[in-house]
């Protein structure tokens, strides 16, 4: 195995892992809880982990979680005020969908995104407007 097949292996591995947690989180009627302290805990961080993740512009945020997740795949477009990302496809919320896990949006993808980017853009306003969990596409606006 070459090291492009062994990291998309971890990839796979850590993403599985998640949806494992999601779907304990869910059984036990624990996950809104967890949820919760998380993004508490992310948004106190967010400065430590864009700099973690090399996020020293919003949009890369997105771009750098991605890069070495492999979960997702989001493409970010400038718009007047900010930018939109959208993202069509998620091995997290398919493994999650299969499990009959809830939804793993917030606590693995979204809320630690928008903690970078709040932590280098304190002012930046960071609006989910659809996920895959439920619509056809992941779509999020950031203004800055």
């Amino acid at each position: 195995m070459n090291l492009e097949e062994k990291f998309k292996m971890l990839q796979l591995c850590y993403a599985a892992a998640l949806a494992d947690s999601t779907l304990r989180y869910s059984n036990e009627g624990i996950l809104e809880k967890i949820m919760g302290q998380k993004r508490n805990e992310q948004m106190k961080n967010g400065a430590m982990l864009a700099k973690k993740f090399s996020v020293q512009d919003p949009k890369q945020a997105f771009v750098n979680v991605q890069n070495l997740f492999g979960c997702a795949s989001w493409n970010c477009e400038d718009i007047e005020n900010g930018f939109f990302a959208v993202n069509m496809s998620c091995i997290l919320c398919s493994m999650c969908k299969k499990t009959g896990a809830s939804s793993p949006c917030q606590i693995y993808c979204l809320s630690p995104i928008e903690a970078m980017i709040k932590g280098i853009k304190p002012s930046a306003t960071f609006s989910v407007r659809k996920t895959l969990w439920n619509d056809d596409k992941c779509f999020v606006t950031v203004e800055l």
